[in-house]
């Protein structure tokens, strides 16, 4: 997928499945069932990278609009060049996963749901145990988010992280965008292309558009739960983003000492699209820096 297709503001402007996974019929994914937002829920997921026994776990978390497919090939280049174990998977809402219902509206709170509820669900049914070996995270934009959260809370339990375009506070930059995708949703072929990606697209635009653009949501931050991070952590964003300015990954590193950065130039929302190769080296002397 292009550039332009992810971006709705440009529109605009491993290891062996558990038994009780099952395949997805014509996809290279399958299915788990675990218990989490109060209810039992399928999650689509996939392995990819290195099977050897002791290789580090990096686990993929997507984008407010992304799902597995829509990493397209980039987990399993990551994790051959830094010879890791890489578990994708779409959220609630996402790809395959089980939709959000018509009626269900998320609130402010959904990034603190995904992070302490339904990534503990998920790698718990898939046989990850985080007290024995601490995987790595991997997040983009919401996916960012979520993995700051998780690190936040979960201690010794995550070796570390690399965040890519997260959020940490509301920008106006970033609801001028949304609001963008919304009328893109609306008036172009936007809906038709998610469709390549999502079994529902409305559950995924709709969840996602619409508790970013409601005002409740203005004065969401987790500027200050983050300062407890101790792990290793890198924040990468590009120049050109559409939807953060630079002053969320800066903010990251004054409240989490040791944070590495790296902004990208020629770069938009989406570093591991728009500067691939820059993304998986830093990645990879990442975790040679501290694996």
């Amino acid at each position: 997928m292009s550039r332009s297709e992810v971006s709705p503001a440009a529109v605009a402007a491993g290891a062996q499945a558990p038994t009780h996974a099952r395949p997805v019929a014509g996809a290279a994914t399958s299915l788990v069932r675990v218990h989490a937002l109060e209810r039992e829920l399928d999650i689509e997921y996939q392995w990819v990278g290195s099977a050897a026994p002791g290789a580090a776990v990096m686990v993929f978390l997507h984008e407010g609009l992304g799902s597995v497919s829509m990493w397209r090939d980039f987990p399993q280049r990551l994790c051959e060049a830094a010879g890791c174990r890489g578990l994708v998977y779409s959220r609630p809402g996402y790809g395959r996963s089980t939709p959000r219902a018509a009626d269900e509206s998320w609130n402010p709170d959904f990034m603190h749901r995904q992070a302490l509820d339904v990534l503990p669900a998920v790698l718990r049914a898939l046989g990850v145990d985080p007290q024995a070996r601490p995987p790595w995270l991997f997040g983009h934009s919401d996916g960012g988010s979520i993995a700051l959260l998780h690190a936040a809370h979960a201690g010794a339990r995550v070796a570390g992280a690399i965040v890519l375009a997260p959020h940490i506070l509301v920008e106006d930059i970033s609801v001028s965008s949304i609001e963008k995708a919304r009328q893109a949703y609306r008036d172009t072929d936007l809906r038709q292309r998610l469709a390549r990606h999502h079994a529902d697209p409305d559950s995924a635009f709709w969840g996602w558009n619409g508790i970013w653009l409601d005002p409740r949501f203005r004065d969401w931050s987790i500027e200050a739960e983050i300062a407890s991070i101790g792990c290793p952590l890198l924040a990468i964003q590009g120049l050109d983003d559409e939807y953060g300015t630079l002053e969320q990954i800066r903010g990251i590193a004054r409240r989490v000492p040791g944070t590495q950065l790296l902004e990208l130039a020629d770069c938009g929302h989406s570093p591991h699209r728009d500067q691939a190769q820059a993304v998986i080296d830093a990645t990879r002397e990442f975790l040679r820096r501290h694996g």
